[in-house]
């Protein structure tokens, strides 16, 4: 069995990693660590996972967690750099749901998160892990940067089309919106849903920190300069993200044939029939990205519906999918999720 330890096991992403390495046939969960609930009972806090984990929150120390095959990071940026050299050193792999490993550059992270990386030097080897770009490195990691949620849904949705040369990547599009969860589990006045709710808004028009993650992205997949407006929204529902792209084709081709024959080995990325409408409400709770695909009009504007779960697919259900990978393990399982419904 595959010891796991989770750091900020008391977030979203940490309960979503519970939730599913709780019922994954080779792990076990062995540390999670909370500073303000050490020496609680993990189902104490989370009543849901009563008879599911039995494990006692312990301060994030790296002796907590020495024997532990693999640590999640499910915490605010700027913690897992501070503590994943030292579990490297130990031969513990360390998988990041937070930003800190993300982006190549490190004078670029440091002017969109606002603080000295704690080690530049690691940020290299970090491997992005987007399994449908980035399998084959993921199996070989040891440090993993986990995409963020609209990163995911926006990379996936654009790919095909810059991957074949199709479309103007100087002028792209992508207008998204998210959940409450995705601003995280803290007091915060605007996460609220009694001020969320019955309202709709756009925010960090001027430049959102997944900005440069997407180009950077994006930027692989294609020789030209990659011009994106990213413009997210927060919408009064509690999971899911929604991405609509747009893009000026360059080349006339069978979008429904290239989005399909991209996806079709790619069990959690699925294209939908042409004509349909991706809905967040079919992805909620599961580890897939479901994609449409329109040319309003048969004109040169292709629109790309992308939509995923935020907590699942955008965060937690991707690092265990990468923990997987990089394990050894089929790379599926435990991730067999079906959308919840309503």
């Amino acid at each position: 069995m595959i010891k796991a330890g989770i750091v900020g096991g008391t977030g979203y992403t940490g309960v979503e990693l519970l939730r599913i390495l709780t019922l994954h046939p080779e792990v076990e969960v062995a540390a999670v660590t909370s500073r303000a609930d050490a020496g609680t009972r993990v189902d104490k806090v989370y009543p849901s996972l009563r008879g599911y984990c039995d494990v006692v929150f312990t301060r994030p120390e790296i002796e907590n967690l020495r024997d532990c095959d693999v640590v999640f990071f499910a915490t605010p940026n700027g913690i897992a750099m501070t503590m994943a050299e030292a579990l490297l050193a130990l031969g513990i792999k360390v998988i990041d749901l937070s930003a800190d490993f993300r982006l190549q550059d490190s004078a670029e992270w440091e002017h969109w998160y606002g603080v000295e990386h704690a080690c530049p030097e690691l940020i290299g080897e970090a491997v992005y892990a987007l399994p449908e770009v980035n399998r084959a490195a993921i199996r070989a990691a040891r440090l993993i940067a986990c995409p963020g949620c609209y990163p995911t849904a926006v990379q996936l949705g654009f790919l095909p089309l810059l991957e074949h040369g199709l479309v103007d990547v100087g002028n792209l599009i992508a207008d998204c919106k998210s959940g409450v969860s995705g601003a995280g589990r803290k007091a915060e006045l605007s996460s609220l849903m009694s001020e969320a709710g019955e309202s709709f808004k756009a925010y960090g028009v001027a430049g959102h920190r997944h900005l440069p993650e997407i180009r950077q992205g994006l930027r692989r997949a294609t020789t030209e300069g990659v011009g994106l407006t990213f413009v997210p929204h927060l919408t009064p529902m509690i999971r899911g993200i929604h991405a609509t792209l747009y893009a000026r084709l360059t080349k006339s081709v069978d979008l429904q044939s290239l989005y399909e024959t991209r996806y079709q080995d790619e069990k959690f990325v699925d294209v939908l029939p042409a004509g349909s409408h991706a809905d967040t409400r079919n992805v909620r709770g599961s580890n897939r990205c479901q994609i449409a695909v329109h040319q309003p009009q048969g004109g040169d504007v292709v629109v790309i519906l992308s939509v995923i779960d935020n907590l699942v697919k955008g965060a937690s259900g991707q690092a265990v999918q990468a923990m997987n990978l990089t394990m050894g393990l089929d790379e599926f399982i435990g991730l067999e999720l079906v959308p919840l419904y309503p």
